[in-house]
């Protein structure tokens, strides 16, 4: 081999170990550096003893260590860096990437006000807590969409076809003439609550795809989405129960001196409130990523044994509570609920979790999770199934089962990776791609609840 092919090839080896070191959480770009001058080094000693550039490649790796546990030492030695990563915004001498970290940021801001303005204009214009409900989604999910797209440079054709789809579900359910219950004080029917509740799931996943940057046959794009989502919904409880705080502080201060803030709170700051604390906190998902991915293994762990116990619990209520034709309705919909808590659960663990590390103790942990759910759904289909032969159709028993069929099918086949995985017979990574690949299932899911569901049940 020519001594320029061999330095072509050792250096597109060291780009492979340079890219897998940059993704440890606890190692910086000039930690980076450091490390490779030292492999470059030991590659020289070792070809200067005898080996070729490969087994002198391979042999200083393995000298280097494990990388988890140089991750692990770098984050003990350099510990001061997580107060670092914690600030908002860099320091001014950060250079481009400071710049770039204050340009999101003001963008995000924008966007956020731009929501609220969306949601101003909305109590301000429309009439009616229902078509307050159906319209809130697409008045701030759009700017959030909108700043993904900016932020990940969409091309305009992904934007519209994006915008085209929205647009859809938005003439749906504003259009579709649905039938309110009668008497003295009516309510929507539940085909409008079914297609109200479902609408912003559908556009969450829309906003999915702007995230993924138009990429989103990606599975690893679709996993980041799964993570953001994850952590955002970490975020934002951090950020409501912080605001509740100052809020009711404030109120109880102002309120000793006879100040009222109660129409300042209902008119600017919740309209504002509420989509800012969205954008904001998408933007510290996306800047806090490398300390954010550190708090989701924990919580993970703390939450996976509870919700074992959780649907045991939930398992035994349903078995004990009489014949299945018996079962309250209420309590249905509620162990749906669950189910998806649940999943929602399941996938987070999945996207926090090491996919080339070994199978543990907590994965037999997420493996019984999972069977404990695939139990619950199978009761609570059975009662479903016994409800309907009994009384018939109607539009919220077809949908309750419509969703436990599609959480069915996800649980069953993820258990059988699981297990797999955990007995040594296949990896992590099919695991991972399940949990990707099914997540248009549930698009197509709630795209047939929000459009079909109401003209094939009369809009009742």
């Amino acid at each position: 081999m020519s001594e320029t092919l061999r330095s072509d090839v050792l250096e597109d080896q060291i780009d492979q170990w340079r890219g897998f070191v940059r993704r440890r959480r606890a190692i910086d770009a000039a930690d980076v550096e450091e490390m490779e001058d030292h492999l470059r080094e030991q590659i020289n000693d070792l070809e200067a003893g005898g080996l070729d550039h490969e087994e002198a490649f391979l042999v200083a790796v393995k000298r280097m260590g494990n990388l988890d546990e140089v991750s692990r030492e770098f984050a003990r030695e350099h510990s001061h860096r997580l107060w670092k990563q914690l600030v908002l915004v860099p320091e001014a001498d950060d250079g481009a990437g400071g710049l770039a970290r204050w340009r999101d940021l003001g963008t995000a801001l924008a966007c956020a006000l731009g929501a609220g303005v969306a949601v101003k204009l909305l109590f301000t214009l429309v009439d009616g807590d229902m078509a307050l409900v159906r319209n809130i989604a697409f008045a701030v999910l759009p700017f959030l969409a909108g700043w993904f797209a900016w932020k990940r440079r969409v091309t305009w054709r992904v934007c519209a076809s994006v915008a085209a789809v929205a647009l859809v579900p938005a003439l749906a359910v504003n259009l579709y003439p649905f039938e309110a219950t009668p008497g003295p004080y009516p309510v929507p029917g539940m085909t409008a609550v079914l297609a109200f509740t479902h609408v912003p799931v559908l556009l969450w996943l829309l906003v999915g795809v702007l995230h993924t940057g138009g990429a989103w046959r990606s599975h690893d794009r679709r996993m980041d989405f799964v993570r953001f989502t994850g952590e955002l919904v970490v975020y934002l409880a951090l950020i409501g129960l912080g605001s509740m705080v100052l809020a009711g502080l404030t109120f109880g201060v102002l309120a000793l001196v006879g100040v009222d803030l109660e129409p300042f709170f209902e008119d600017w700051l919740v309209p504002f409130g509420l989509p800012g604390a969205l954008l904001v906190g998408a933007w510290l998902v996306e800047a806090k990523k490398s300390v954010v991915e550190n708090i989701a293994p924990v919580l993970t762990r703390v939450f996976t044994p509870l919700a074992v116990l959780m649907l045991l619990a939930d398992l035994v209520a349903l078995l004990v509570n009489g014949p299945l034709t018996t079962v309250d309705r209420d309590l249905l919909i509620l162990m749906d609920a669950v189910l998806v808590l649940v999943l929602f659960l399941l996938l987070y663990s999945i996207s926090a979790r090491d996919p080339l590390a070994p199978a543990g103790v907590f994965d037999w942990l997420q493996l019984v999770l999972v069977g404990a759910a695939l139990a619950v759904d199978a009761v609570a289909l059975t009662a479903m199934l016994t409800r309907i032969a009994e009384f018939g159709f109607t539009a919220n028993k077809t949908a309750a089962l419509g969703l436990n069929l599609v959480l069915l099918v996800h649980l069953v086949w993820s258990a059988w990776l699981m297990a797999g995985f955990v007995r040594g017979k296949r990896p992590f990574a099919a695991v991972e791609r399940w949990q990707t690949a099914y997540l248009p299932v549930y698009a197509v899911w709630v795209g047939l609840v929000v459009l079909v569901f109401p003209p094939l049940f009369a809009f009742a």
